[in-house]
This record gives C-alpha cells, sequence and structure tokens, in this order.
C-alpha cells in the first residue's frame, strides 16, 4: 500500500491546485461582470453637460451633451468590425465657443466618401472617451496622408486644434450618412475568466484520470509480478 502513498498524495495535490485555480477564475469573473455592468450603466445614463476640467479616471464613459460648429477637416482611423470588413472611424473637431474639442462621429466604409460636416450648430450626445488603441503591433500615423491607425488625443488635437478631449458620438441632432455612430460600449474589455477556469477545471479532470490510471496501471503490474 505504502507504494501508492505518494502518487496519490501527488495526485490529489495537484487536482486540488487545479480545481483551486479554477474556483479563483469564477470569483474573478464574477468580480469582471459587476465591473463591466457597472461601466454600462455609466454609459446609458442621462448625459450631462461637459465638464469644465475632465478627469480620464473620474469621467471615463461620462454621458455627455454638447453643442457647437463642426470643422471643415476630418481625421481618417483605420478600423474593422465584424460582418462588415473595414472602414474608418470619421474624427472632427467641435467648436463650441470657448472650447473646441474632438468628436468621434462614427463609423464609414473605406470605399464610401466621409460626407461635408454639417452647416450651422449642431448638438452631439455621446461618450468623454480616453481610448487606448495602440499596441506593439500598430504602425505609427500617418499625419501627412491623413491615415491614422489609433485614436492619439493629443496628436489629433494638434492636427485639427483642438483641446485633447474626445466625446465618441451616440446620437446627433443631424443626419450623418453614410457615417453611422460607433458608441462606447464595453466589448473592447477583455473577460476570459470563464474560458480560464473551464480550461483549469479540465485540467483537473485530466490529472485526476491519469492520476487513477497510473494507480490502476501500478497495481495490476504489481499483481502480475506475484503471480
Amino acid at each position: 500500500m505504502a507504494r501508492y502513498l505518494v502518487p496519490l498524495i501527488f495526485g490529489l495535490a495537484g487536482v486540488a491546485i487545479l480545481i483551486g485555480l479554477g474556483t479563483w477564475q469564477m470569483q474573478r469573473l464574477a468580480w469582471k461582470e459587476g465591473v463591466l455592468a457597472d461601466i454600462e450603466a455609466r454609459i446609458g445614463a442621462d448625459p450631462v453637460a461637459l465638464p469644465p476640467q475632465p478627469d480620464p479616471e473620474a469621467d471615463r464613459y461620462l454621458p455627455v451633451r454638447v453643442s457647437g460648429q463642426m470643422g471643415d477637416d476630418a481625421l481618417r482611423v483605420l478600423v474593422s468590425q465584424k460582418q462588415v470588413g473595414a472602414g474608418y472611424r470619421v474624427i472632427s473637431a467641435l467648436d463650441m465657443g470657448a472650447r473646441r474639442i474632438l468628436v468621434d462621429r462614427g463609423f464609414v466604409k473605406t470605399a464610401v466618401d466621409i460626407p461635408a460636416p454639417p452647416e450651422g450648430e449642431v448638438t452631439i450626445t455621446g461618450n468623454l472617451h480616453w481610448p487606448d488603441d495602440r499596441n506593439s503591433a500598430t504602425p505609427a500615423n500617418d499625419v501627412a496622408e491623413n491615415m491614422w491607425f489609433a485614436r492619439d488625443l493629443d496628436q489629433m488635437a494638434t492636427a485639427l486644434d483642438t483641446d485633447p478631449l474626445l466625446v465618441v458620438a451616440r446620437e446627433t441632432s443631424f443626419s450623418d450618412g453614410p457615417v453611422t455612430p460607433l458608441p462606447v460600449d464595453t466589448g473592447a474589455i477583455p473577460n476570459d475568466h470563464l474560458e480560464y477556469a473551464i480550461t483549469w477545471f479540465s485540467l483537473a479532470a485530466i490529472w485526476a484520470a491519469m492520476t487513477g490510471y497510473f494507480l490502476w496501471r501500478s497495481r495490476k503490474t504489481a499483481k502480475g509480478d506475484t503471480a
């Protein structure tokens, strides 16, 4: 019996560790779902006036309603949408009188011309956003060719002579077709904890099966040796 004790302890310890990791991921999943629910509630709240000095942390996703005159120039940020294909986010300046800000008007396909901005004062309802589009594989923005690969607020603000402040449109007081709003949501926030939990629990089951098989084979071999 003693010959089976060490592999049995080793097997049970491995199963316990793997189950513990899976349980921890389930706890992380519940936490992340709560965070995402809070963000969704914040995104969909009633809009307010633009704060004088928005804070990137305290005011992230804050719903706002802004009015002003849209600038003539538009920046094109390359993006891709599922089941739609490649296109651009259209970024324009909004002159509010006392300040100029950036507005993400939405998505347009690459083969379609960006429409001229509307005349006169417009009103835009959307969310404040400090996007994090850039990673190690993102190319540098080609400002001269108006080809942008990431919404770098400082660089876009310099190009359009605005404050480095972005409102992502959800609704507009004008028809901006063929540009369609691409509002802020939680789709880009990773939540892989369920997949991780399934992986750990699956490994625990495999580990338990391998331990059982090893003990069975060892016992069968031992019986053969004594026969």
